[in-house]
Formats: C-alpha cells, sequence, structure tokens
C-alpha cells in the first residue's frame, strides 16, 4: 500500500530531525563508512587480480600447469570480490530494491510508497481481435497490406 502525502512529509521531518539530533548516526545510516571499505576491497582484489595475471603467466611460461591453474584461480577470486564490492558501492540499499535515493536529505532511503522500482506496462487488450487466432490476424494484416499498395 502506497505512503500518502502526508505519511512521507511526516518520515521527511523525522529524518531532518534525526540528522539535526545525532548527525553520527546519520552519517552510519547513510553508509559511508560501506562505500569506503567497499572502494578499499575493491582496490585490494584489483591488485590481487594482477597478482593472479602475473602468476598465471609465469606458469603458462615455464610450463607448470598447477601454477597457472593457481593463478587462474587467484584471478577468479579477485575478480568476484571486486566486482561484489562495487556493485555494492553503486546500490547502497541493495537489500530492498524498492528504495529510492533522496539527494535533498543527504542520502537517506526512502520506501517510495511500497511501488516496485519497476514499471508496468499496461497489457494491450485484444480490441477488434477477441477469439481470433494468431493466423487469422496475420491472414488479416495480409490482406490488409495487399490492399493497401504495401508491395
Amino acid at each position: 500500500m502506497p505512503l500518502s502525502e502526508e505519511e512521507l512529509r511526516l518520515l521527511e521531518q523525522m529524518e531532518r530531525a534525526l540528522v539535526e539530533e545525532d548527525p553520527k548516526l546519520a552519517s552510519t545510516l547513510r553508509g559511508t563508512a560501506f562505500r569506503r571499505s567497499a572502494r578499499r576491497r575493491a582496490i585490494i582484489a584489483g591488485a590481487c587480480f594482477v597478482l593472479g595475471v602475473v602468476v598465471l603467466m609465469t606458469g603458462a611460461v615455464a610450463q607448470i600447469t598447477p601454477v597457472g591453474i593457481v593463478g587462474f584461480v587467484i584471478m577468479l577470486g579477485s575478480a568476484t570480490v571486486a566486482l561484489t564490492a562495487i556493485r555494492g558501492q553503486h546500490a547502497p540499499a541493495a537489500a530492498d530494491p524498492r528504495t529510492i535515493q533522496h539527494p535533498s536529505r543527504g542520502g537517506f532511503t526512502v520506501v517510495d510508497g511500497g511501488r516496485s522500482g519497476r514499471t508496468r506496462r499496461p497489457r494491450r487488450g485484444r480490441s477488434g481481435h477477441s477469439g481470433h487466432s494468431f493466423m487469422q490476424r496475420m491472414d488479416e494484416r495480409w490482406r490488409r497490406r495487399r490492399e493497401d499498395g504495401g508491395f
């Protein structure tokens, strides 16, 4: 059920009061420390990826297969960690995709009245085609094209 305008306004007032009363808690809730640690993890994972490339190439040049496999595993693991950290950094409210970012409130996230993040397209009805099969509709289109001189 979507939040009413009054409820959204009250929620914004409560968030502003929280920022004024306890800015440190508000900063923690914004996730700045989380973003910083995610960035640090991504940088370390990038360095490990480069190390994995070096180990892989060393194994390939020295023709030592197990060393090459270890290098590949290092690369795979570090790429996974880096992508997870980057994805978490760009989506601070990844736990709930229905949240939206409000820059006017310093980065707090608020559920947008219970609406999902995706917009649904209305289904197209079969106006004038109720009960017709697909092939009948295609035949009708073909006839119209031929009559209009579409060839």
